[in-house]
């Protein structure tokens, strides 16, 4: 063999190796997703039978923020907007369940349900109309003033919604055959809204409104180039949004039997902005987690410390960013990828 030959045998490149086989992690991880719902759903049917009337109540406090916290999602975690004003809308939902209870006798309690939804989601949509040429900051000041604004506007209407006094009402009561207490009622009734408003949201996002929302959050001027209307979809996420809260207003309503202007000032709409940070931006589970700070992270502020609860709950807010800077979902996803598979 020659020289030119023995060097050409040399510099041969080496067989391709075979390709490897791609992990399994996409379908392997929708299918576990699906189970950990199932799994949570089964938990949360067998919790109400194993808790005080007390934990009872809390838990079923977390369903209702977190369907508010749905609708919040959908606009700032999927659209990309801005909003300091999602109690209003939420308070919108409440009063309208309130004063359609109160001034209509015999008035089905479910009936109030699309009713309040309706009356928000036509509030969202005027609303939205203004704030689709602003975006940032000018943005946020604006839905902040509508926060600001709707508890005086509520203490103004005295016949109408009770004044600073409020409204008192009567809660669902269980009907004989489901052989439930009062707070298990409400449970129930509260976790099928939540479940419904999780399957629309879901439905909502998979289909040709959520990948224009997303076109929408990651480049507006790509998004219009590919013939996304920017009014009309900034516009309907304010809409959508307002829908989640208002029907959770609803259901607060129902659970509390009581609605005031004090109780949704403008720190209702803030701590649902950080709880929903907290809990991960454009995530499955992320209103969840975020209902569940908004829930129990205020009173453990309050119990550790009974002077400043507030600095209490602003560190929490820190420390918590600090360890998962997109939030308790996106750090469960990061803990989960580590997790070793089998090739």
């Amino acid at each position: 063999m020659s020289e030119t030959d023995s060097a050409q045998v040399k510099r041969a490149p080496a067989p391709p190796a075979a390709p490897r086989r791609p992990a399994p992690a996409g379908p392997l991880a929708g299918r576990w997703r699906w189970v950990a719902i199932a799994l949570l759903l089964a938990a949360a049917c067998y919790a109400p039978f194993q808790l005080v009337p007390f934990h009872v109540f809390q838990l079923t406090m977390v369903l209702v923020y977190a369907v508010a916290l749905l609708g919040l999602n959908l606009l700032v975690g999927h659209a990309g907007q801005i909003s300091l004003g999602h109690g209003a809308f939420f308070a919108v939902g409440a009063y309208t369940t309130a004063i359609l209870l109160d001034h209509w006798d015999g008035m089905p309690y479910p009936v109030t349900l699309p009713l309040a939804a309706g009356v928000a989601f036509l509030l969202g949509l005027a609303f939205g109309v203004p704030a689709m040429r602003l975006r940032g900051l000018y943005l946020a000041l604006v839905t902040l003033a509508m926060a600001i604004f709707l508890a005086p506007l509520l203490k103004r209407f005295e016949e109408l919604t009770g004044g600073s006094m409020g409204l008192t009402l009567a809660k669902p009561a269980p009907p004989a055959w489901s052989g439930l207490a009062p707070d298990q009622w409400l449970y129930f009734l509260t976790l099928v809204v939540a479940v419904a408003a999780f399957l629309l949201a879901h439905s909502l996002l998979r289909s040709r409104v959520g990948r224009a929302l997303h076109a929408l959050r990651d480049n507006e001027i790509a998004a219009e180039v590919m013939g996304v209307r920017l009014s009309s979809y900034k516009t309907l996420a304010f809409a959508w949004s307002a829908m989640f809260a208002g029907a959770a207003g609803c259901v607060y309503t129902w659970v509390i039997g009581f609605v005031s202007p004090d109780s949704f000032t403008v720190n209702l709409s803030i701590t649902m902005l950080a709880g929903l940070v907290v809990g991960g931006l454009g995530t499955l589970f992320g209103p969840l987690l975020g209902a569940l700070f908004v829930m129990f992270v205020p009173s453990i502020s309050q119990d550790i410390n009974d002077a400043a609860p507030g600095v209490i709950f602003g560190l929490l807010i820190i420390a918590v960013m600090y360890v998962a800077p997109t939030g308790l979902a996106g750090l469960a996803e990061r803990l989960i990828k580590k997790i070793p598979r089998k090739e």
